[in-house]
């Protein structure tokens, strides 16, 4: 989906990206070097469509390369921002499109999640980028929001039959809950 920028330096910026000889030499140049290792440059592939939400899209323009990693097929999201402040919640609006290129990925029939790496590339006044560049930063307490988000997911109930039968009985409307829902013929826990 084609728009218009802010400055013809920003569509010349996305012009020329959307080459993939030069989107590669850019890339070797600029990705970290751990992220390099993981990617074959050499199988880049331009995809199309834009995951940024319309309250961005006159600041914002995005690319998607698809390509091979070590982990197998993933992504590397370019998004550009045209605007000549830092947007605090950038590092989420990148788990947002980045969620949004995976989502798309299982869409097409792929099982497993591929890796997308965001890349911003900003030319704000005010330098280096002031804002965290993790996402669960965002939060009050992010130690809190990286146990919850960062590791397994600590709230998993179960209520099936195996597993009822070693829970504790539950109580009033709790345990109506779980009764509608657990499986037909189960009398809770023996």
């Amino acid at each position: 989906m084609e728009r218009a920028t802010n400055s013809p330096h920003d569509a010349v910026f996305k012009h020329l990206l959307s080459h993939r000889a030069t989107a590669r030499d850019f890339l070797d140049i600029h990705l970290p070097a751990p992220l390099r290792a993981l990617c074959n440059l050499n199988t880049l592939r331009l995809e199309s469509g834009s995951f940024i939400d319309d309250e961005l899209r006159a600041s914002h323009s995005d690319i998607l390369y698809s390509l091979q990693t070590q982990a197998g097929e993933g992504y590397i999201y370019l998004l550009i921002e045209h605007q000549s402040s830092a947007d605090r919640h950038m590092a989420f609006a990148w788990m947002r499109y980045a969620i949004a290129a995976m989502q798309r990925h299982l869409d097409k029939g792929h099982t497993q999640l591929p890796l997308v790496i965001p890349l911003l590339f900003y030319h704000g006044r005010v330098s280096p980028w002031p804002y965290p560049m993790c996402w669960l930063a965002g939060f009050a307490d992010p130690d809190i929001a990286r146990r919850i988000y960062g590791e397994d997911f600590p709230l998993m109930i179960s209520l099936a039959p195996r597993t009822m039968k070693s829970c504790p009985p539950a109580r009033g409307d709790a345990g109506a809950a779980a009764e509608a829902y657990s499986p037909a013929g189960f009398d809770g826990p023996a």
